[in-house]
């Protein structure tokens, strides 16, 4: 069983000699204890290619300490990282493996650095005994490992790497403002702010072990060179914060420029999708909150720009890639649909007066939401760990790698793309007038639901353009999204209704009474009606000609 821990902290390079400064005083801390000195052990794992350490996600198994065994560290945000624990094993835990499934896809996990530390510990207390962070002084000792040390022909560079470093991680009761006055204490010791954003980053880049890998797998999924591969000193690759690679030129990015193509702006749009869905995957597998939605919305985003830039992109190539991915958005959708559902349902109970509450009707939800997330949940892994999700995500890589671009895509963005947006958005108006005019009931319910899928695309074409056209791309897309926004509700609204008619038919079959679940089964309808009743004036609003001034060309 895999732990998670929470860990912030701030890392800074000290020369050999250099002592720990007196930090009683600094904040709350009242006293400042040594806790003993710690003999560690590392072996950090990679692909060939370190394709983990080009995100900024360290693996490793380590010995010595009180936290002996494996540990994979995802960023959270700069200085914070979650790391993901278990027990000591000779080989990389499954449940650690599958975290990192999305970056390595099928590819074999060995290891690339040897870190041997001498760890000096002092803990920061308060007046109360409260221990509020940790700081550790660490002699290190960095190695290759495996095949790259193994190989014959080395690379210039020291096989072997020393040097010294001081983390500052925070405990129970220590917050940032602990971290930024113990910083300024240690800076003006003499101690500088780490370069490196990570221990193995710095190995890589020192040892030389950074430039021993495949040319072929340099980058990752997003096109990013693996932390640490060049000169110790600059801002890494990947991952967020520092690193220890060699500061890289800036990549260029889309935008109002002259020389900004079509292909630039829908390939970032592109890329940003992809990066997500694959930056999701462990949070999904952990089960983080919104993590589904978020991984799903940008399946259809991706499917979304697919289907609307096809002058940019091969259509031959991408509509397979969006069929697979409208099934991953399926697969998804049981669990996120489950999530949405149940919390509608259980806000709408508890808007209910306790004298209409008939029947243990919170009991029967309950019952009938965790069934349903139980049965949701396993479908969601085992999707995860399947071999047709296995097979897109290296269908994206390779898309990322190499783009099925058209002639067009050369072409300067803001022509292109505008036809693109208008062209969606007429799609759009014709589905809203479509649901206006139908008569009530399944088929304008059926109806609207078709406007709301064409308002997704709409809204999302236009949000890809933004680099090209600015700020009124930005609000076409927010006025788009309140369309979107109130045909949701409505559609929410369809699926509740049929969720409180099952948990009547439940209800009735246990003994239960069913009032209350008609009682809410008539609010949703007269919800969708106030919806259906709205929908003029704000599509009114949204489609005034002004609003798509900036698209036509």
């Amino acid at each position: 069983m895999a732990d998670t821990v929470r860990e912030i902290e701030r890392k800074y390079d000290i020369d050999d000699d250099a002592q720990l400064p007196d930090l009683a005083g600094i904040d709350r801390v009242a006293t400042v204890m040594e806790a003993g000195v710690e003999a560690l052990d590392a072996l950090y794992y990679d692909t060939a290619g370190h394709r983990l350490a080009a995100d900024g996600i360290t693996l490793r198994r380590r010995t010595g300490g009180k936290d002996a065994g494996w540990h994979l560290k995802l960023p959270v945000a700069p200085g914070v990282r979650d790391e993901v624990r278990a027990p000591l094993s000779d080989a990389p835990p499954p449940e650690l493996t599958a975290l990192v499934r999305s970056r390595v896809l099928d590819q074999e996990l060995v290891p690339v650095v040897r870190l041997r530390t001498r760890r000096t510990v002092h803990l920061l207390k308060d007046a109360a005994g409260v221990p509020l962070a940790e700081v550790a002084v660490d002699a290190v000792r960095a190695q290759r490992a495996g095949k790259a040390a193994r190989k014959a022909e080395l690379p210039p560079g020291p096989a072997e790497a020393r040097w010294c470093e001081i983390e500052v991680e925070l405990t129970g009761g220590g917050d940032t403002a602990l971290l930024d006055e113990v910083g300024r204490a240690l800076v003006a010791s003499g101690a500088r702010p780490a370069a490196a954003q990570s221990k193995l980053a710095r190995a890589l880049a020192e040892t030389g072990a950074a430039r021993d890998r495949p040319a072929a797998d340099d980058a990752g999924p997003g096109g990013r060179r693996a932390e640490g591969s060049g000169k110790r000193g600059g801002k890494g690759g990947g991952g967020k914060g520092k690193g220890a690679g060699k500061k890289a030129a800036p990549r260029k990015k889309a935008g109002k420029k002259k020389g900004c193509t079509a292909g630039d702006v829908v390939l970032r749009y592109v890329r940003e999708q992809v990066r997500v869905i694959i930056e999701l995957d462990p949070a999904v597998r952990r089960d983080l909150p919104d993590s589904v939605h978020q991984m799903r919305v940008a399946t259809r985003r991706l499917r979304s720009a697919f289907r609307s830039y096809t002058r940019v992109l091969d259509r031959a190539a991408t509509q397979p890639i969006g069929l697979e991915l409208k099934w991953l958005a399926a697969e998804l959708g049981v669990d996120r649909d489950r999530e949405v559902l149940t919390a509608r349902l259980r806000k709408a109970l508890a808007d209910v007066p306790p004298t209409l509450r008939l029947g243990p009707v919170d009991a029967r939800l309950r019952i009938w939401s965790e069934r349903r997330r139980a049965g949701s949940r396993k479908e969601v892994l085992a999707v995860l760990d399947g071999p047709r999700y296995l097979s897109l995500l290296k269908t994206l890589h390779a898309l990322l790698e190499e783009p099925p671009l058209r002639p067009a895509a050369a072409r300067p963005a803001p022509q292109l793309v505008s036809k693109a947006v208008l062209k969606d958005y007429r799609r759009l108006a014709r589905r809203v007038e479509a649901a206006l005019a139908a008569p009530a009931g399944r088929e304008r319910d059926e109806a609207l639901h078709g406007a709301r899928k064409a308002a997704k695309r709409t809204r999302y074409a236009a949000e890809a353009s933004r680099p090209a056209l600015g700020p009124p791309a930005k609000k076409f897309a927010k006025r788009i999204k309140r369309v979107q926004q109130l045909l949701g509700d409505h559609q929410d609204s369809v699926v509740a209704r049929g969720a409180l008619r099952e948990l009547a038919t439940q209800a009735h079959q246990a003994g239960e009474g069913g009032f209350t679940f008609g009682l809410l089964h008539g609010r949703e309808e007269a919800l969708a009606t106030d919806r259906e009743r709205e929908l003029p004036g704000r599509w009114k609003k949204a489609s005034r000609r002004k609003h798509r001034a900036a698209f036509r060309r």
